[in-house]
Formats: C-alpha cells, structure tokens, sequence
C-alpha cells in the first residue's frame, strides 16, 4: 500500500529540496502545507511521486492552535486521496536516514501501528502549564518587542497568575499525555483523528504548544492505544531522532553524519541550511544504495 508524507514547511527550502529527493517514489504520494506567511513560493517538483502542494494556507505561528490545524489540514487533504498504509508527517527540515525499500518495508512489517512518541517521565507540570490553564493572545507567544507584543506578554503574565491563584483549571476531565509532533499513523487512526476535528480545535484553542499533545492524548484515549509501537521510548515509538539537550532542540552538524547514518530509525529532525554537508552526505548514501545517480 503506498504511504503519504505530509509536510509542514516554512523556510529553508534547500532542505526541502533534498528530502522530496529522497522520498520521491512511486509508492508515495506527497502533501505540502507552506505557511501563508512565505510570499516567494519555492518552485517544486518529483518525477515519481505524486505531488500536492496546499493551495489553502494557513498562517502558522509557533505554539498556537494554527500549528494543529495546519496538520489536520494536511491529514484531511492526504485522507481524501487514501487510503495509506502510514501517513508521515514531517517538518520541512526533516530527512530519511534510510531509502524507501527500507522504510515501506519497516512499516509493512508493523503494519497497523502508530508510531507515536510519549515523553517519559511526570509530564504533569507541562501538561497543566500548556492545555489546562487558558493562555490569552495565543497567536503572539513569541513576541516581536513591540509595544503591542510587551503589553499583550504583560496580561498573559496577570491571566496566568490570577488562573493559579485561584485554581482555575481547564479539561480537568481528559487525561494528557505528550511526545513530539511529529508521527506516522495509519489509515485508520487518521480517520478516528478527522471524525474529532471540531473537537480537538475547540480542546486545544487557548492552550500552548497541543501540537506535541493532541496526538497523544487523543490516541492514548481511545481503541488506538494498544496499537502504538512504543510506549517506553520516545524516539523509537516516533521512528525519529531528534536532538534534545537541556530541554532545547539542536539542529544536526556536519560532524553529525556516522551518527545519522548508524541510526535504525527511519527519520531525523532538524537540518539547517548551514550545514548542508551532512545533507549532502545523507542524501548521496541513500540515493547510491537505491541505484539512483545523486
């Protein structure tokens, strides 16, 4: 069965570039969200997938709900053309670590899971911080400095305060769980996930970064919950390698590759622009074992 990759991009197109390169196979068929904001839309294009880029845009801004209903968007659009074996969805600035034999063959054998990450550990602190207090100008988390964004980050400061002051608690009802964004999931569970879409929006509206929590929650709290891949590693339950330190994300160096290239799992995030050797190397590896000139 063919799979979809569904892509959240909004810069740094180079890379872009490169992983259409290594995931353009017929066996694919590949969905593009580019934040409305970008006003020169990159020229792109395969020769064996096929190939959607959205025409509906939506304006993303970090933290927001708009980062949740970019990635419905993309599972809708990518549903009505199924069905997938798995949908994959991936930042702009992801790659494969392995080639496309590998990858469908990876999800042929675990047919049926959902590669979801779960965070280890008490999450109970940032699950109450980020989805169960009401955040004000959700849209304005990363400020600009302006006179505006300070007054706005001033009574976000005074709702926040006055919320646990008194005890104010939203969803108290659901149980959260968080992980990172970014998934593969089948079929079935992307439509489970469209038929609760109003939901999920109405859930998550006013809350802080639910793209690495409504996932989660959503498919711990349901029939869904035995078919995940792995519960006790992040990393292996997502099939992606992420660099996390000190609670921040670190992009991948050029010193990186033997790491990258040593890896079983089937992505990593996040590359950048300045770095394009390891990109390079990664994507002259996988194409030279596909047989394919690079």
């Amino acid at each position: 069965m063919k799979h979809a990759y569904l892509i959240l991009a909004h810069n740094q197109f180079e890379i872009l570039e490169q992983l259409l390169v290594l995931i353009d196979d017929p066996r694919n068929d590949i969905f593009i969200h580019i934040d409305k904001k970008v006003v020169d839309l990159p020229v792109l294009q395969t020769e064996l997938a096929n190939l959607w880029i959205l025409e509906d845009r939506i304006d993303v801004r970090w933290g927001d709900v708009s980062v949740v209903e970019a990635e419905l968007l993309l599972f809708q659009q990518a549903y009505q053309h199924g069905p997938y074996g798995h949908y994959h969805l991936l930042s702009g600035v992801d790659l494969p670590l392995h080639g496309q034999d590998y990858i469908h063959a990876f999800c042929q054998v675990n047919s049926g899971k959902q590669f979801i990450g779960y965070s280890s550990g008490d999450q109970s602190l940032h699950i109450e911080r980020k989805v169960q207090r009401w955040h004000l100008f959700p849209r304005h988390f990363r400020s600009s400095g302006s006179l505006a964004d300070n007054l706005r980050r001033a009574i976000r400061f005074i709702g926040m305060r006055v919320q646990l002051v008194f005890g104010i608690r939203r969803n108290r009802a659901i149980q959260f769980k968080k992980g990172t964004q970014w998934v593969s999931l089948t079929h079935d569970f992307v439509a489970f996930m469209l038929q609760h879409t109003q939901r999920l929006l109405d859930t998550y509206r006013y809350t802080f970064c639910a793209d690495e929590i409504f996932v989660q929650t959503l498919c711990w709290n349901s029939n869904f919950r035995d078919s995940i891949y792995n519960l006790a590693d992040e990393a292996e339950g997502s099939q992606r390698l992420i660099r996390w330190k000190d609670n921040r994300l670190y992009d991948w160096g050029d010193q990186d590759f033997g790491l990258l290239h040593g890896s079983a799992l089937l992505f990593a995030r996040k590359f950048n622009t300045q770095h394009m050797k390891v990109v390079a190397q990664i994507v002259s590896t996988i194409t030279t074992a596909n047989g394919k000139a690079t």
